[in-house]
């Protein structure tokens, strides 16, 4: 069993990041993005029957900083 954790800033949050790469497309000639927030992605092989709840749980304690990150948990 898989689980993607997909984990962004919040709004309201500054992203230099992002802002960095809105401005290196534009730089690249790519008019007509307004703004990019930018994030991360971490995968994770678990045993079989492990539920979300304890996938959200390992979101809450160590993946993600839910004072400043949001984050959405895909199970496959």
């Amino acid at each position: 069993m898989k689980a993607r954790v997909h984990i962004t800033l919040k709004n309201g949050v500054l992203d230099p990041q992002g802002e960095a790469i809105r401005h290196a497309l534009g730089t690249l000639g790519f008019e007509g993005v307004d703004g990019v927030r930018q994030g991360k992605v971490i995968e994770l092989d678990l045993a079989d029957g492990t539920s979300e709840a304890t996938v959200n749980d390992m979101c809450e304690k160590l993946l993600a900083n839910t004072v400043i990150e949001s984050y959405s948990v895909e199970l496959t």
